[in-house]
């Protein structure tokens, strides 16, 4: 009996060491809610079985099991279980009573049991909304185990947030608004619905300080960059640089010109700035362009308008028209949908906001992702080397088209590009973003070059 009683002495105390030596801390002791307190709606949390169960109670809003401790930066790993509640994991969030009478806000992991498939996914809150979505990620879709147990893992360095779901690389995610704060377990809110559905959680650690060990770089994951005009470190592993410093000109040119505009394109806290002018063509202030030629590549960049705005991005440019106005090439569009009437023109659309000009209709985006007149948006443009390319809007492809295609000639026979041979088919050409004599800002505005 004494010998039993020492051995397990001996194992109890190893694995109390072993725990220690990996750095790991229990935020759940499998038996009671120690260490947690709830927030905003009444649903019911309890412990059954070794994991913490949360029950929807209809009517209540979204209710949140929250940690008495704040936390910066960390990694913390859990496991969960849920039917076809949506529901999600609050990291580095806030509940103070001058915001909306201690609302709880912050950053969100998805937890998204629904054929959309955003578990993993970041979203804001009561805050911004969607951050990432994976959309952007679709391998990461197939992640997350509907009828069984999932394993999450969340890295949160820093101003950068990474996300797994059972191993599957989901979310690399930089912001650098709330840089500590509560780690929530979410029960969604329901109305209509009847009361009763449920979500489990167990094996709750987390690791802090020194302790912490990340996960290397895959270098595969798209980033979300929310930071001005900065590179992460995954995004400088994919071969990006920023096309704009955020400081000067460097590395544009005006249209025939190895130096940019003497005037109209301003640099403004880290922001470029197109300054209107009174919208004659004689007036304006001239496009600017990129120094450097590309052939296959990935643009990201983010922008804003202001109301009844006009701008775009071109690619594979040309300046053969010999005039200051040159600078032909395909076009994402950029523009006041509502208020600027070349969003009524055209064909079916295809003047519109992020549309390939003239040429392709965007896929319209739910309004939750449309943003306001003021508000940044991320747009993302993709040339393959094989000519296939892609026009992103705020994480999400709304154009697709084969460049060289008989599809794609079709189209520009049928467009007010009929009359220009070749359009939109040189080999290389530099990155425009375009004066159209209206106030347009733009940052956060860098490339990749593609070889495969």
């Amino acid at each position: 009996m004494i010998k039993r009683s020492l051995l397990l002495l001996l194992v109890c105390c190893s694995t109390g060491v072993f725990a220690q030596s990996t750095g790991w801390k229990n935020l759940f002791d499998g038996k009671t809610l120690k260490g947690w307190r709830q927030l905003n709606g009444k649903a019911k949390y309890e412990v059954i079985d070794g994991a913490i169960v949360g029950t929807t109670v209809t009517g209540e809003p979204n209710s949140f099991l929250a940690t008495n401790e704040d936390y910066g930066d960390f990694i913390l790993e859990l496991e969960l279980k849920v039917g076809e509640m949506n529901s999600g994991i609050q990291i580095r969030s806030l509940s103070v009573p001058e915001y909306n009478n201690g609302r709880v806000h912050g950053y969100q992991v998805e937890v998204d049991p629904s054929d959309r498939a955003w578990s993993g996914g970041i979203y804001d809150e009561a805050r911004r909304g969607w951050m990432y979505q994976t959309e952007m990620n679709p391998a990461a879709k197939k992640a997350f185990i509907k009828t069984g147990w999932n394993k999450y893992r969340i890295e949160a360095i820093g101003s950068v947030i990474r996300t797994w779901v059972n191993d599957i690389p989901v979310t690399y995610m930089v912001d650098d608004m709330t840089l500590k704060g509560l780690i929530a377990l979410q029960v969604h809110g329901v109305k209509e619905r009847a009361g009763g559905a449920q979500i489990q959680w167990k094996n709750i650690r987390i690791q802090t300080g020194a302790a912490m060990k990340p996960r290397p770089l895959d270098k595969v994951t798209p980033v979300a960059n929310y930071t001005l005009n900065t590179i992460s470190p995954q995004e400088k592993a994919q071969g990006f640089s920023l096309l704009f410093n955020g400081k000067d000109l460097t590395g544009w040119r005006a249209v025939l010109k190895q130096t940019p505009p003497e005037n109209g394109w301003a640099v403004e806290d880290g922001m470029l700035h197109i300054l209107p002018s009174d919208g004659n063509a004689a007036t304006k202030h001239g496009d600017l362009l990129t120094v450097k030629q590309y052939k296959a590549f990935e643009l990201n960049f983010d922008f804003k308008l202001t109301e009844g705005a006009n701008s775009g991005v071109k690619y594979f440019v040309t300046e053969s028209e010999k005039s200051p106005r040159a600078g032909l090439g395909l076009e994402y569009q950029v523009l006041d949908d509502e208020r600027h009437p070349d969003a009524k023109l055209g064909k079916a659309g295809n003047r519109t906001m992020s549309s390939l000009y003239d040429l392709i209709p965007c896929i319209k985006l739910d309004p939750r992702f449309q943003k306001k007149i003021g508000e940044w948006n991320q747009g993302k443009i993709i040339v393959y080397s094989n000519n296939l390319v892609q026009h992103w809007l705020n994480g999400f492809k709304v154009v697709e088209y084969e460049r060289g295609s008989n599809i794609y000639k079709e189209l520009v026979a049928h467009s007010k590009f009929a009359g220009n041979k070749n359009f939109g088919l040189v080999g290389q050409g530099p990155v425009l973003l375009q004066d159209h004599g209206n106030s347009v800002y733009y940052k956060n505005i860098k490339i990749r070059e593609i070889t495969l």
